[in-house]
C-alpha cells in the first residue's frame, strides 16, 4: 500500500515535472518564433546626427597634393554654413598664412594671420551671397613673399532670408564687427556688417542666444526639439564654418539663456520636466563643460511664491518664466529675469537664497516686501516683462523692459499704442535697499520702438551699449501687445540701435522678429580650426515607463486606413527614437516597444496648453481640425538591444513592422 502511494507521488513529480518541461518549450519555441518574426522587420529609419555627418564630410579635407598656387578650396564645407568656405593646402616650410576677404569698403573688409604649420586648413568666412569674392592669402618666407588671389564664387541667399528694410551707420565711429541675430520667427541665424549685407548664416535652425565662448567658438541651440514649444536637446559649440567641436545635451534641455563661469562650466535655463507642480522655465542648473555632469541646479519654486506679481502672461506652469541667466564674480551671485512676475532677481550661488528682487512690489506677499528697492528720484520707472538682465562692469543692473501695460493693476493697464521699449540701466545699493534710473533708450521712441516680448541689450564697453527692440508686431496696422504667434495678418518689425556716448552709431531695421543680437568680430585670436570627432557629454536622461508588462504580443493589428490617417513616422537619432503623429486631443496613444516576452509602454500624450509667451514661433505644434501634429522622444538610455515597435491607439495595437536597436 505504501509503495503504490509512493509511485502516485512520483508519477505526480513526473507530470508536474513534464508540464514544466512543456511549458518552457513553448516559451522557448515562442520566444524563438517571436524573434524570428522580429527579424523579417524592417529597421526603423535612421537620421544621422550632424556630429556623424561631419566625421563623413572631413575625410574628403585633404591638404596633400596641394599648394598656394593650387589650392584645394571646399564652399560649405560643412553643409550648413554657405558662406564661408575651407582652403587646404602645404608649404614646404612652416609658414604664417594672412588671409584677406575683400569687402565692398574698408569696414567690410576682413582679414586674419594664422599661426605657423606646414598643413594649412584655413576657414574663410564673411563671404557675400551671390556673388564673386576676392580672397587674397599671402605668406612670408626667407624674406620673400608670396600672394595668391582666389576667386571664390557663392550661391544667392534662400528666397525666404530677412534683408534690412533700412540701416543707418556712422563708420567713423564704427568697426568692422558684424551684427549677429537669432530667430523667432521666419528667419535664419545670420550677421549682417555694417552695410546690412548678410556676411554669414546657417542654413539650419538655431535658436535662443548665439554668443563666443572664452575659446574662439560660438555657443548656440541645438537643432533638435526635447518638448514643445520650444526647449531644445541643449548646446553646440561651433565655428562659423558649422563645424560642431562639442554638444551638450541636458535631461531638462536648453531654453532662451546661458552664462559661461570662468572654471570653463556653462549655466544654462533648462527645465524640470518632472517636477510635481508641472512648471516651465524656473529651472536652472550648472553643467560640466567636460563631463556633462549636471554639477549645481537651483529650483526657483524653492526661492519665490509662485502665486506671487503675477503679470497679464502668467499661467501656473509658466508663472516665472526665465529669460535670463547671469554670474556676478564680484558678488557670487546669479541675475535671473522672470518675465511673468515682472521681476529680476538676484541669488547667492552657493546656497540660492534669494537675496534683492527688482520691480513693482504690488501683488507681492509681505514676507517677499524686504526683498524689493525703494526708487530714487521722481521719474523713476520700473521695468516690465523685461529681458536680458545683466551686471554690468560698474556694478549697474542693466535691463531690456519690454514695457508691457506698465502696472500689476488690470484697470491701470497701458495700451501697446501708449507703451515703449527701453534699454535701462539702474544703480541698486543692497544695503541702503534703494534704486535709481542711470541710463536709458526708447522712451523718446514710443510706441514704434515698442517690443511686446523677446529682445535684448548689450554691454559693449562703457558708454557703449546696443539695445534691440526685437519683437515690435503690429495687427491691422495697430501696435499689439502679444507675441507674433497669436494673431495672423502681422506686420513684423526688429529695431536695432547701437549708442556711443549716448548718439546713435547703427541701427538696422529688419522685417522680422528676432531673440537676440550679439556684436562680434569673424575671427578671433584664439581662431584654432581642427579636424576630428566632436564631443558629446550630458544626457537626455531616462524616459518614463508608463507600464512594463512580461507576456508575449500574440495579436496585433496590420497598418490599415485609420493608422494612415495619423501621419505617423518613426526615426531613430542618435541618442532616442522619435515618433511623430497627428492625433485629436485627448486620443489615447502609446508606443510599445517589444523584446524577450517583454512590452514597455510609453505614453504618447495628446494635449496642447494655451501657451502664454510664444518666445519662438517656429516649432510650434500646429492643430488643425484633424488634430495636433505631436511627437513622443524615447531616449537609448537604459535601453539595449533589438525591439519590435507596435503602436497603440484608442485601445487598438498596431504593428508597424519596424524595429529599433539601441
Amino acid at each position: 500500500m505504501k509503495k503504490n502511494n509512493k509511485n502516485k507521488k512520483n508519477n505526480k513529480y513526473l507530470i508536474f515535472a513534464l508540464v514544466i518541461i512543456v511549458i518552457f518549450i513553448v516559451l522557448i519555441g515562442g520566444l524563438f518564433f517571436l524573434n524570428k518574426k522580429n527579424t523579417n522587420k524592417n529597421e526603423v529609419t535612421i537620421a544621422k546626427s550632424m556630429t556623424e555627418t561631419q566625421n563623413e564630410i572631413e575625410k574628403n579635407f585633404k591638404t596633400k597634393g596641394y599648394d598656394l598656387d593650387n589650392p584645394n578650396i571646399i564652399l560649405n564645407p560643412y553643409g550648413n554654413s554657405p558662406l564661408t568656405a575651407l582652403v587646404l593646402f602645404e608649404t614646404e616650410e612652416e609658414v604664417s598664412i594672412n588671409v584677406t576677404i575683400k569687402g565692398k569698403d574698408k569696414l567690410s573688409t576682413f582679414s586674419h594671420t594664422f599661426e605657423k604649420t606646414k598643413n594649412h586648413y584655413l576657414p574663410i568666412y564673411g563671404l557675400y551671397a551671390d556673388y564673386k569674392n576676392e580672397v587674397v592669402i599671402e605668406y612670408e618666407l626667407n624674406g620673400q613673399k608670396f600672394s595668391k588671389t582666389l576667386e571664390i564664387e557663392t550661391e544667392k541667399l534662400p528666397d525666404n532670408m530677412i534683408l534690412p528694410t533700412e540701416v543707418k551707420s556712422d563708420k567713423s565711429k564704427l568697426t568692422n564687427d558684424l551684427y549677429f541675430f537669432t530667430p523667432s520667427s521666419i528667419g535664419y541665424t545670420c550677421a549682417y556688417d555694417v552695410n546690412g549685407d548678410v556676411r554669414w548664416y546657417l542654413s539650419n535652425y538655431a535658436i535662443w542666444k548665439i554668443d563666443r565662448l572664452e575659446n574662439g567658438h560660438l555657443l548656440l541651440s541645438t537643432e533638435r526639439l526635447i518638448n514643445s514649444p520650444y526647449y531644445m536637446t541643449g548646446l553646440y559649440e561651433i565655428d562659423l564654418m558649422g563645424k560642431i567641436y562639442s554638444e551638450y545635451s541636458l535631461e531638462g534641455g536648453y531654453h532662451h539663456d546661458y552664462y559661461e563661469m570662468e572654471n570653463g562650466n556653462l549655466l544654462i535655463a533648462s527645465d524640470d520636466f518632472g517636477n510635481e507642480s508641472g512648471t516651465v522655465e524656473d529651472y536652472i542648473v550648472e553643467l560640466d563643460r567636460k563631463t556633462g555632469k549636471i554639477v549645481k541646479r537651483f529650483d526657483l519654486k524653492d526661492v519665490l511664491n509662485m502665486q506671487d506679481g503675477q503679470s497679464e502672461n502668467w499661467s501656473d506652469y509658466d508663472w516665472f518664466h526665465n529669460n535670463a541667466v547671469w554670474y556676478d564674480k564680484d558678488t557670487n551671485s546669479i541675475t535671473l529675469s522672470g518675465r511673468h512676475q515682472d521681476a529680476v532677481i538676484n541669488i547667492d550661488y552657493e546656497t540660492g537664497k534669494l537675496n534683492w528682487i527688482i520691480g513693482d512690489p504690488t501683488n507681492w506677499s509681505e514676507e517677499y516686501q524686504k526683498y524689493f528697492f525703494k526708487p530714487i528720484g521722481e521719474d523713476f520707472e520700473w521695468q516690465w516683462s523685461q529681458h536680458a538682465a545683466m551686471i554690468t562692469p560698474e556694478g549697474y543692473v542693466f535691463i531690456l523692459d519690454n514695457g508691457n501695460n506698465k502696472s500689476k493693476i488690470k484697470e491701470e493697464y497701458v495700451p501697446a499704442e501708449k507703451s515703449y521699449t527701453r534699454g535701462v540701466m539702474y544703480k541698486i545699493d543692497t544695503d541702503a535697499m534703494t534704486i535709481e534710473t542711470v541710463w536709458e533708450y526708447g522712451k523718446s521712441r514710443g510706441s514704434e520702438f515698442y517690443s511686446p516680448y523677446i529682445s535684448d541689450v548689450d554691454y559693449l564697453s562703457k558708454n557703449h551699449y546696443i539695445v534691440h527692440s526685437g519683437g515690435i508686431v503690429y495687427v491691422d496696422g495697430k501696435n499689439s501687445n502679444q507675441p507674433a504667434g497669436f494673431s495672423t495678418d502681422t506686420t513684423l518689425v526688429s529695431d536695432t540701435v547701437e549708442l556711443l556716448n549716448n548718439k546713435v552709431i547703427f541701427e538696422i531695421i529688419l522685417p522680422t522678429n528676432n531673440y537676440r543680437v550679439e556684436k562680434m568680430s569673424l575671427y578671433t585670436d584664439k581662431e584654432n580650426f581642427s579636424i576630428g570627432e566632436s564631443n558629446r557629454v550630458g544626457s537626455l536622461g531616462k524616459t518614463e515607463i508608463t507600464e512594463s508588462k512580461f507576456t508575449p504580443i500574440l495579436s496585433s493589428k496590420k497598418i490599415d486606413d485609420e493608422y494612415n490617417s495619423h501621419n505617423i513616422t518613426i526615426t531613430k537619432e542618435i541618442d532616442r527614437l522619435v515618433v511623430k503623429g497627428r492625433f485629436k486631443r485627448e486620443t489615447k496613444v502609446n508606443v510599445v516597444l517589444y523584446k524577450d516576452l517583454t512590452s514597455k509602454y510609453f505614453e504618447f500624450k495628446v494635449s496642447k496648453k494655451p501657451y502664454t509667451a510664444l518666445c519662438v514661433d517656429i516649432f510650434t505644434e500646429e492643430e488643425t481640425e484633424q488634430g495636433i501634429n505631436v511627437t513622443k522622444y524615447i531616449n537609448s538610455e537604459d535601453l539595449t538591444g533589438k525591439y519590435s515597435i507596435y503602436l497603440e491607439i484608442d485601445g487598438t495595437l498596431y504593428n508597424t513592422n519596424e524595429f529599433v536597436v539601441f
